[in-house]
């Protein structure tokens, strides 16, 4: 197993779904975890006591990410408890699905706001602390979508696409600061985001998949702890696909 022990960790959206995955294996590669929520005390609660009970070190950190003041509050928190910040993974997101020419001004925007404006801000607030020591990981969850579209979902394609972007132009500021920036972008997980896509469309999906079967959290979770080590030390601006050959 890769070795982050003495690296501290934030994930965004770290409570559920492919952000718990990605919570649970940093801590086990020995990195202390805040585990950010947003509204799911209970859950980022009960996934604190068990890395703990774990031997882990983790914190529950509650923020709206959309709010750069409840950012900047997130990673005070995250320093002052746990001493310091390496590694910021930008999980969360929601999607909003539609047809464009049904999709409101509304749903785009707020599907703009949490998984594109919201993963500026994050990255604005943590890269200081990583500036000054001179080490650090930004590690942003995309989709498959942001690179081939996707229809119904022109609003969540749209910011995953601008991910790709914004983490490619962090790569190119910050290498000079031994600060890497990669992008993974999972196919298709089931988790509490997916489970309501219509059958169909799981269908259609499934047929593109070179392995045939969906993708597991602790899949994507794995690329993240990988990018987070010294082993991916020369790896940045790079998008990773896990996603069972469905981007091929």
């Amino acid at each position: 197993m890769l070795d982050l022990s003495g690296r501290v960790a934030l994930i965004t959206g770290g409570s559920r779904g492919i952000g718990r995955a990605i919570s649970q294996q940093l801590a086990r590669s020995g990195a202390a975890v805040a585990v950010n929520y947003h509204t799911s005390a209970k859950q980022a609660s009960d996934l604190v006591k068990e890395i703990e009970k774990q031997g882990g070190r983790a914190l529950a950190v509650q923020a709206d990410v959309r709010l750069p003041e409840d950012t900047e509050r997130m990673v005070e928190e995250t320093i002052e408890a746990l001493g310091r910040l390496d590694i910021l993974v930008n999980n969360a997101g929601f999607n909003r699905d539609n047809l464009i020419l049904r999709m409101s001004l509304d749903d785009w925007d707020e599907v703009m706001d949490t998984n594109l404006r919201a993963v500026f801000i994050c990255i604005k607030a943590a890269l200081r602390p990583m500036m000054r020591q001179r080490w650090g990981r930004v590690i942003n969850i995309g989709s498959v979508s942001g690179l081939a579209g996707n229809a119904g979902q022109a609003n969540y394609a749209a910011a995953k696409s601008g991910l790709i972007g914004l983490t490619r132009a962090v790569a190119r500021e910050m290498g000079s600061r031994n600060i890497t920036s990669n992008l993974v972008a999972p196919g298709l997980v089931i988790t509490e985001l997916t489970k309501d896509i219509r059958q169909e469309i799981v269908d259609a999906v499934m047929q593109r998949l070179i392995i045939g079967r969906p993708g597991k959290t602790e899949e994507i979770a794995a690329a993240v702890v990988f990018l987070a080590s010294e082993e991916a030390s020369y790896i940045t601006g790079q998008i990773i696909n896990v996603d069972g050959g469905l981007g091929l």
